[in-house]
């Protein structure tokens, strides 16, 4: 099971590395990409992480992660300079119509409808980006994690473990989502909506 998550200059750390370790507990393989060739990304709060590469479709994976940062506070750097870039928004709608199941915590819910992919749909994100995410079309769910399918969206930041271990659960099973639950000792948070 490959999964990527595609880290940017002004990403929360706490958006990326929620979704990492649980994941790589768990034996998906994990990897952190960049849209451009670069060595390292500086996370939002200063925190320097290398990267293992760069994103393209030639080696897709069967999860994409997107991750938030500085779109509440209008930062320089983040999910919100992505987006007007617009780069990122390519590559998440390139991966998802190649039948890539998209997962986006806290704000990087916001770049998953830019790219014009939850229009009709429901999605969460953090509290305070709530009506950026209707804007995007989203019918608001409001469940820590919701699960549509081949769209799965968390709310804020500290939601980044609750999608990992759902994503442990769907991908691999309930009991690995316990273990690692435990491990991590971290109480799983709920709702977690699902469409049927």
């Amino acid at each position: 099971m490959e999964v990527q998550i595609v880290v940017f200059d002004g990403f929360d750390e706490l958006d990326v590395f929620g979704l990492y370790e649980p994941l790589k507990m768990a034996g998906f393989d994990t990897k952190l990409l960049t849209l451009e060739k670069q060595d390292f990304v500086t996370a939002a709060h200063g925190l320097k992480v290398m990267v293992d590469g760069q994103i393209g479709l030639s080696n897709k994976p069967t999860i994409l992660c997107v991750p938030g940062g500085g779109w509440l506070t209008r930062s320089a750097r983040g999910a919100l300079f992505e987006a007007e870039k617009g780069d990122i928004l390519k590559v998440i709608k390139d991966f998802h119509k190649a039948g890539v199941t998209i997962a986006a915590v806290c704000t990087g819910a916001l770049l998953v409808g830019k790219a014009g992919l939850l229009s009709g749909r429901p999605a969460i994100t953090n509290h305070g980006a709530l009506d950026a995410l209707r804007a995007c079309g989203a019918k608001i769910a409001f469940a820590r994690v919701v699960d549509d399918g081949d769209i799965v969206t968390a709310g804020g930041v500290t939601s980044s473990l609750d999608l990992a271990l759902w994503l442990v659960e769907r991908f691999g099973s309930e009991s690995r989502a316990k273990e690692i639950s435990m491990q991590l000792e971290y109480v799983r948070r709920g709702p977690i909506w699902r469409s049927e």
